[in-house]
């Protein structure tokens, strides 16, 4: 138990950096970006690349990134230059990754176990805590981001385009920012995943958008009243959360077959939570109103 307890925590802190990539596009500018799914391999598949041609893991995480954002810029193009729906564009961009994925290494999955990656460099680190630090300096920097002036125009962007261009800025610049910015975290996560499993496959972003909103609803149900936890704060405590959720099902014996209905079923429970949750506050609120008059 204490062994699946461990992997869900390090599994967690991975889905983290994804989930703070989702926040990004479905929090902050109220997009719903499929493209993720073929991001997140595109992490693993050039990592895995680099790496296998003996270049340093350190780099080959820095091309993961670029590459993510690469591809965020082409949803960025498909959605607005091209006028293609949001949703469609990430479809197009995640079937274009399915291919580009397979041609990066020629295969559709790849081991690198007697590879050297950050994990097994600094191996007198526990893998969990080399984690912590990676995770910890996403946050430090997304939060920095988010208070400078690019950053809320990133934020009025999704709230309201017709303040950001009243300020004599254009949306549409911020909306690439967003999808770039959100996919190299993706991909960033998908390096990472495939460094702590020791190989990477091209089934390996299926479904996985579900996970990332799974992270966010969780982190939102519980914490949304804590006015001291910011987004990225729940988006990783809420993948932690919900990565600990899946050990305890894989701990009581359900099937990995099974696990994809868990996946949604924790979705469907912790959205109709917070719903709920949202409709006392309200009733609460009113009552009180009502009192005071």
């Amino acid at each position: 138990m204490s062994s699946v307890l461990m992997e869900s925590l390090v599994t967690g802190l991975i889905f983290s950096i994804l989930a703070i990539g989702v926040v990004i596009t479905f929090k902050i500018l109220n997009l719903a970006d499929l493209s993720v799914e073929g991001t997140f391999p595109l992490g693993a598949f050039v990592f895995a690349k680099v790496l296998t041609l003996g270049y340093s893991p350190f780099l080959a995480m820095a091309l993961a990134f670029v590459m993510g954002g690469v591809f965020g810029y082409l949803t960025y193009f498909l959605y607005k230059r091209l006028k293609i729906d949001a949703i469609l564009a990430g479809i197009l961009t995640m079937t274009i990754l399915y291919t580009v994925n397979l041609r990066i290494t020629g295969t559709s999955n790849v081991t690198f176990y007697e590879l050297d990656v950050i994990f097994s460099i600094f191996s007198s680190i526990p893998k969990i805590v080399i984690l912590l630090i990676i995770v910890g300096l996403i946050k430090i920097i997304m939060d920095w981001f988010l208070k400078t002036e690019k950053g809320y125009l990133l934020l009025a962007t999704g709230d309201n385009e017709r303040l950001v261009k009243s300020l004599g800025e254009n949306p549409n610049k911020f909306y690439a920012y967003g999808l770039i910015l959100s996919n190299a975290l993706v991909a960033l996560a998908g390096s990472l995943m495939a460094q702590s499993t020791g190989y990477c496959d091209i089934t390996m972003g299926q479904t996985i958008i579900v996970s990332a909103l799974a992270s966010i609803v969780i982190g939102d149900a519980f914490l949304k009243n804590a006015k001291f936890l910011n987004r990225t704060t729940r988006a990783i405590i809420g993948a932690v959360v919900y990565r600990v959720i899946f050990g305890i099902a894989i701990s009581a014996g359900l099937q990995p077959s099974d696990l994809k209905a868990v996946t949604a079923i924790i979705v469907i429970i912790f959205i109709v939570y917070n719903n709920m949750a949202g409709l006392g506050i309200n009733k609460l609120r009113k009552r009180k109103e009502w009192l005071r008059c």
